[in-house]
Parts: C-alpha cells; sequence; structure tokens
C-alpha cells in the first residue's frame, strides 16, 4: 500500500469520525502490513495534527496550517505565519475549503486537514512542486540573506502558494525556473542586491501552457507581494513572483 493511499484512507477514515491513534481502529486496514499500520497510527508522514483549530487557537499546530493555506489570503494581502488563528487565518481557511469542495466554516477538522494529506509529500512540500525546483543554486541553502534554516523554509511558504494558485488555474502544471539565490549565486545572474530571491521568497515561472500574464494576473490572489512580468524591465521572458514585506507588482504589457 503506497503512502498517499494510506493518508487517503486515514483521511476518510478520520471523516468517518473513527478514532485512528486508538488500537481498535486499526483493523480497519485489511491485511496491512506492520509499516502500513504504522503509518495510519502516525497518519501522516510530515505533520500531523489532532483535534480542530478554529479562531482563538494558536501554537505550532495552527503555524503549519498556516503555512498550508499560505496561497489563500484574498487578493492583495499575505497570510502571516504566527500561529496565531484570527480573522485572517479563518478566511484562508474557508477559502481553501471552498477551493477544495469542503463545508467552508473556517474551522480546520478532519476533512480539510484529510485534504492537507492528500496535497502533500512527506518532506512537507506541496505535491506539485519540490525543494529542488526553488532551489538550483546550492545544496544546503546557505549564502544568502537569511540562515539556511529560514531560507528554506520562506520556500516552503512559497511553494504553497504556488499550489494554490496552480489548482486555480485548472491544475496545469506551473513551470519552476528558479527561486533561492546565494549572494553568489544572485550576483553571477546580475539579480538586484535587494533581491527577494536572497530570503528564499522567490519564484521565476515559465510561460508554461498559461502564458506569463496569465500567471502574473493570478499571483495577485495567491499571497504574493511582489510580481514582475512582462513590460517590467527584465522580466519580458518569466514572471517573478515572491513575498515578504511591502507590495510591487508591474506587469505592464498585462495591464497591471
Amino acid at each position: 500500500m503506497s503512502s498517499r493511499t494510506v493518508r487517503v484512507l486515514v483521511s476518510v477514515l478520520a471523516g468517518a469520525g473513527l478514532m485512528l491513534a486508538a488500537p481498535t481502529a486499526l483493523p480497519a486496514v485489511a491485511n496491512a502490513s506492520p509499516a502500513a499500520v504504522a503509518e495510519v497510527s502516525a497518519a501522516d508522514g510530515c505533520y500531523t495534527w489532532s483535534g480542530t483549530l478554529s479562531e482563538g487557537s494558536s501554537g505550532e499546530a495552527v503555524r503549519q496550517l498556516q503555512i498550508r493555506v499560505a496561497g489563500y489570503p484574498g487578493s492583495g494581502s499575505q497570510l502571516a505565519i504566527d500561529g496565531q488563528f484570527g480573522p485572517a487565518t479563518k478566511a484562508a481557511v474557508q477559502r481553501f475549503q471552498s477551493a477544495y469542495g469542503l463545508g467552508a466554516d473556517g474551522v480546520a477538522g478532519p476533512a480539510t486537514f484529510g485534504k492537507i494529506y492528500e496535497l502533500q509529500d512527506d518532506d512537507c512540500s506541496p505535491v506539485n512542486f519540490d525543494y529542488g525546483e526553488l532551489n538550483n543554486c546550492n545544496s544546503d541553502w546557505s549564502g544568502g540573506k537569511v540562515s539556511a534554516a529560514t531560507a528554506r523554509a520562506n520556500a516552503l511558504v512559497t511553494m504553497w502558494k504556488l499550489q494554490a494558485m496552480r489548482h486555480a488555474m485548472g491544475d496545469r502544471p506551473i513551470t519552476v525556473n528558479g527561486g533561492f539565490r546565494s549572494v553568489a549565486c544572485n550576483s553571477n545572474v546580475g539579480g538586484a542586491a535587494n533581491s527577494r530571491h536572497l530570503y528564499g521568497h522567490a519564484a521565476d515561472l515559465g510561460a508554461g501552457s498559461q502564458g506569463f500574464c496569465a500567471l502574473a494576473l493570478a499571483a495577485r490572489n495567491h499571497g504574493f507581494t511582489e510580481i514582475l512580468g512582462p513590460g517590467y524591465p527584465g522580466h519580458d521572458d518569466h514572471t517573478h513572483v515572491a513575498g515578504g514585506d511591502g507590495r510591487f507588482w508591474s506587469a505592464p504589457s498585462c495591464g497591471m
């Protein structure tokens, strides 16, 4: 039984109200190997939530949820990854739920977590993007403007934003040409001294089947505070998206 099959089964069982952690629930996986049974007990190879989260909740479980719904902040907004479940997080959860046909009550419970389990790999990256795509500079994420751990964490948030954008655009593949850069890598490609690539926040996108303008315009709804595309100097051959402080959108050829 594949890990993804087990995770889907777990989400179905959880949605039915079965207690996954209790030994009595394990026989529901017929003929499962010991490894598969252990994985059911763990629920997910990346991160497992228990109970529900709603407005007023706080802590690491909320922060992990915020990473996964970072691509649903509403047009022109960016969701804070702060571990505090406030109105903005509730609204983001509702948009995530609506996007996947779930009951949009803003409360993260078994159905919401089950969908997240389906959407993520065991390294916590979303199924349609990976760390390698967001770093063709070096393998250890070092040498940027922040620590390697912070750069990698920022890239994870960027991937979840791209996953949301991909789904909104009909689940057509999005081509990522690059992401994190060390200072040396950034200098080699002539990047700006304050480029958000240096922080792990940014990704440069190829045209794919959508086209540069469609990508730039869609990015406005998925938590990207910096969007640069056709008509902006040096960006006629890619669309640049990034998170981080402030907001600067410019793709004049796309009417933005």
